[in-house]
This record gives structure tokens, sequence and C-alpha cells, in this order.
């Protein structure tokens, strides 16, 4: 399978961003649609990616000029391709040129071991986000190890 990865704002490709994200969270995971889409998608820099072949979107991730990544998405026909962790190591080049010094995720309580295992570590409470109880997860750019995707509201 061959693909496309763009770095895009979301005023150019929210129809697309859109599209991958009502699959994934909306219809399988059942985040509302209110929360799903908020306040940081108009500023967030966002990983795109395109099947080649059907130039439909098919993965999709944000990352705020915070340092929060977030809305890791590949449909699910793809999981099984190296497509999610581009997405991922395209969001910390991203970082990486915007000079943050650290990243973090809000993790669901299922996946703190694994982000742990990718030298991230826990931060505050668990808190409530869509239903789901997180846990926020920080690491420094230089030291995180992600070597797979994990779907990321």
């Amino acid at each position: 399978m061959s693909y496309q990865i763009n770095i895009v704002n979301w005023q150019d490709a929210e129809q697309q961003l859109k599209a991958v994200r009502e699959k994934v969270f909306v219809f399988e995971r059942r985040i509302p649609r209110n929360v799903e889409f908020d306040r940081h998608d108009r500023r967030a820099f966002h990983v795109l990616v395109v099947d080649k072949s059907t130039a439909e979107p098919i993965a999709t991730g944000r990352i705020t000029s915070q340092g929060e990544i977030s809305r890791i998405c590949v449909v699910i026909s793809k999981r099984k391709t190296p497509v999610g962790k581009d997405v991922i190591n395209t969001l910390l080049n991203i970082a990486r040129r915007k000079k943050l010094k650290e990243v973090f995720i809000n993790s669901s309580l299922d996946a703190v071991t694994y982000f742990a295992k990718h030298n991230f570590r826990p931060i505050g409470g668990v808190f409530m986000e869509a239903g789901v109880p997180r846990q926020r997860m920080i690491c420094g750019l230089s030291d995180v190890s992600l070597k797979r995707f994990y779907l990321s509201h």
C-alpha cells in the first residue's frame, strides 16, 4: 500500500480530517461529536494520511503548540500497516521543528503502561474526558521511543 503523509491546517483539510475521526472516534469509539471536535482543532498542527490509490483519507493525528499529541487514529482496514507509526513520527518531527522540549498525551488508563514503557511518565491526577478516565503522560522530546501507534483521543 502506498500513502502520502501531509501536514495540514484545519481550515484547508477539515472535511478529510473529520472523515477519518468520525469513522474511528465517533462511530467506532462512540465519542460524542461535540467532544471529538473541539477548540484546539483550529490552532493545532494536523497530520493527514491519504491512500494514494484511492485518494481516501486513512489516518490523522494532531499536536498543539503546547505539545499535546491527540486525535491519533487510523481506519480499521489500515491498522496493521506502519501508517500509525508514521503519523506519530510526523507529529514528533513537528514538535522538534517547533523546538518543544516535551510532549504529552492524555492517555486512557488501559494505555498508561504502554506509554510508560516508552518513557512517558504520569503527571497530575486521573481526570475524566469524554466519559473515559484519563491520565496525562509527559515525556521529554529527546526521550520519546514510540514504536507503534495507539489510538489516542
